[in-house]
């Protein structure tokens, strides 16, 4: 069985990841009744037995849980949220040695991030994650989260996804990275975000973007969706709204944004972590869905919404839900799917759905999307026998999609209007190390990006309609 490690940096990514661990044991322990440490826990958790002095007996199947580890790396350079956690009801989920944290903060510079605390941390981030490695049998994928806006996010962040590729080159890097609004409350976003965005296309394996509005809007449409009747209440403490477990029992104004980002997370590993007919392994991702190593972002949608919610309705059409999963209302990130090229698509699949169902919904949506000429039957497809907890089925699907570029352009457009002006820029060269050549290859990067999706949208119109398929390979 193969294991991945989590590393959550900055207040979103831990708190994000914190959401991850506590809805991750509520699936676990709904399954796993006898409290047996097994094949699916190991993958994310090291079974810890404290009467041998913290002696590791992860390798030991079929033993009875002793005390739960999470396999992670915990890093902020404001002590506050990760206090928080120890002291909440998922202290006992990590030690002391998991953590990395100071008390100053990054004051919303990338720079002050990846060059004076990557400098000071660097050996000590190191350590932390060899540790985390050596605990792991057969170590697969590591798991970065942090938000692109702020300073430790962005710039500790992405120092840390350098220091992965140096020091763990042949295990898979997947990023999500939750991008600021236009309407951010931090002025030097566009900056930081654009600064970051150079890091991930050279460092990382793949990256998941996530925007702020989009996560707002969907959790909006969730309470209206139980507020009008067309779904049952949601209850308390579920995966929507409740931060029990995670920083406060008291819920937060992030609460609900951040459980949805941690239920894409729960998606995306079930099949790492459950059984199933037709499991996807991490690095079939990768290796599927990413044709061209910069072009490495891929657009994600969950269906059916009320699964991010604990509510009691009768289970809609199977087909709607993947018809769901290609709609604009529906993704993490505002973007429209169908306005752009596909260069892959994956399913990722939970619950009661059969091979058929896969092979029917995608040749009936076939025609109404826009593949790359030379990958027209560029579908992964991956099914979990466990769905989420009280429901029947749901379904995550990861699209490499063109219609990213939108999105890429306008934080460009923002970066531009800051740099033209070079307001606030002084605050980022006074920071040893930092010149301003960081922020010219920076755009530099960005741009090439968006003319790598300028050119593959080109080809759109030379694809035929009528161009022969083959079947499905699932």
């Amino acid at each position: 069985m193969t294991q991945s490690i989590v590393v959550q940096v900055g207040q979103c990514g831990n708190q994000v990841g914190c959401r991850f661990w506590d809805l991750a044991l509520r699936e676990h322990s709904s399954i796993n009744k006898k409290g047996i440490y097994d094949d699916a826990l190991s993958s994310f958790f090291r079974n810890v037995d404290t009467r041998a002095g913290d002696e590791d007996c992860s390798g030991l199947s079929g033993k009875k849980i002793q005390s739960l580890k999470a396999r992670a790396v915990l890093i902020d350079m404001e002590e506050g949220v990760v206090n928080e956690m120890l002291k909440g009801p998922l202290g006992e989920l990590f030690d002391s040695k998991q953590f990395i944290t100071d008390v100053s903060g990054s004051g919303n510079n990338w720079a002050v991030g990846h060059k004076v605390y990557g400098s000071t941390y660097r050996e000590q981030i190191v350590e932390c994650l060899r540790k985390a490695a050596e605990q792991c049998d057969c170590l697969q994928c590591f798991f970065l989260i942090h938000s692109m806006g702020g300073g430790t996010g962005s710039g500790l962040g992405t120092l840390v996804l350098n220091i992965l590729k140096d020091e763990f080159p042949e295990v898979y890097r997947i990023v999500t990275s939750v991008y600021p609004s236009a309407e951010d409350d931090v002025i030097t976003s566009p900056y930081n975000s654009v600064l970051a965005m150079r890091e991930l296309t050279e460092y990382a394996d793949c990256v998941l973007p996530i925007e702020n509005q989009a996560l707002v809007d969907i959790a909006n449409k969730i309470k209206l969706m139980s507020h009008s009747g067309k779904v049952g209440a949601i209850k308390q403490e579920t995966a929507i709204i409740s931060g029990q477990g995670g920083v406060s029992v008291q819920e937060k104004p992030f609460d609900a944004m951040n459980n949805i980002v941690a239920n894409l997370l729960l998606s995306l590993t079930s099949s790492a972590r459950f059984e199933g007919s037709l499991n996807m392994d991490l690095n079939e991702i990768t290796m599927n869905l990413v044709p061209f190593p910069r072009l490495h972002y891929l657009v994600s949608s969950l269906t059916p919404l009320y699964t991010l919610a604990d509510v009691n309705i009768p289970s809609r059409r199977l087909d709607q839900m993947f018809s769901d999963a290609f709609s604009k209302d529906h993704q993490l990130i505002h973007a429209n799917p169908k306005h752009g090229l596909y260069l892959a698509c994956a399913l990722m699949v939970r619950g009661n759905v059969q091979v058929s169902d896969l092979r029917r919904n995608i040749e009936r949506l076939k025609p109404s999307l826009s593949f790359v000429s030379w990958n027209q039957e560029g579908w992964k497809t991956g099914l979990c026998s466990i769905p989420p907890v009280g429901h029947s089925h749901s379904l995550l699907a990861l699209a490499n999609n063109t219609c990213v570029k939108p999105t890429f352009m306008e934080l460009k457009e923002r970066f531009m209007k800051l740099y033209k002006k070079k307001a606030h820029l002084h605050h980022y060269l006074d920071v040893d190390g930092m010149e301003q050549e960081c922020f010219t290859e920076a755009v530099s990067s960005l741009s090439s990006l968006i003319q790598e999706y300028d050119q593959l949208d080109a080809t759109k119109r030379l694809i035929m309609e009528d161009a022969p398929r083959l079947n499905i390979a699932v």
